[in-house]
């Protein structure tokens, strides 16, 4: 476990019980007990537990600055328990709120519970991409610049073969030999066709037409 926690909470007796159990859980621990120093420390922080009442007063009045810095998952530490107090916390830029006292097995959850979800996603290994192109291999389907676009199933395997042999080119016989087999499509002009809608439903593709060769897509 990789993640750095920044702790501001100016009871000593409190953060040293919370430091310590931080620790065990494997994190990387870094300790304010003040906001004058919480701004240089944040920027190394994967998430922060922080306390509402600091000696300076109120540390809401400070998180939006912070936040500036790196926007990062905030626990907040407090003992106000009114509802409003709860919402005035988490429209100042908290993910989550935990009143005083509260069991260190609900903060360590919740801790866990926001690094998940703050998480990059993992790309998929079955996800090919070629310029602003991307076609997810398991679900069939097809993006460009984040919209959905919606192929036949031809047109959706012209695409993926062309895509995994980008700068690669293929006379018209051996598209429809890898595509549709012959068989199916005794003519290359159904090449032609296919190679032309895909045009039109993706106008960013960059499928380039070798006079007297066939086609390649150029490569990312």
């Amino acid at each position: 476990m990789n993640q750095t926690l920044l702790l501001v909470e100016d009871d000593r007796n409190l953060a040293d019980g919370l430091l310590e159990s931080l620790k065990e859980a494997g994190y990387h621990c870094l300790y304010a007990d003040c906001a004058s120093t919480v701004a240089e420390l944040w920027p190394n922080a994967d998430l922060v537990v922080l306390d509402r009442q600091l000696p300076e007063g109120d540390s809401l009045s400070y998180l939006n600055n912070w936040l500036q810095i790196k926007h990062v998952p905030v626990i907040l530490l407090t003992a106000m328990v009114s509802v409003s107090d709860k919402v005035i916390g988490l429209d100042s830029g908290a993910k989550d709120y935990l009143t005083k006292p509260f069991a260190e097995e609900e903060l360590l959850a919740r801790i866990r519970l926001h690094l998940r979800d703050g998480a990059p996603e993992m790309p998929s290994s079955n996800v090919v991409k070629v310029g602003k192109i991307i076609i997810d291999l398991d679900s069939r389907e097809v993006k460009q610049a984040g919209d959905n676009v919606t192929l036949t199933r031809t047109e959706f395997e012209l695409l993926v073969f062309l895509a995994k042999h980008a700068g690669r080119v293929f006379t018209r016989d051996e598209l429809l030999d890898q595509v549709w087999g012959y068989n199916h499509y005794p003519t290359t002009r159904t090449v032609d066709t296919h190679i032309l809608q895909l045009r039109q439903k993706l106008p960013g593709i960059e499928i380039e037409t070798l006079r007297g060769v066939g086609y390649r897509m150029k490569s990312a």
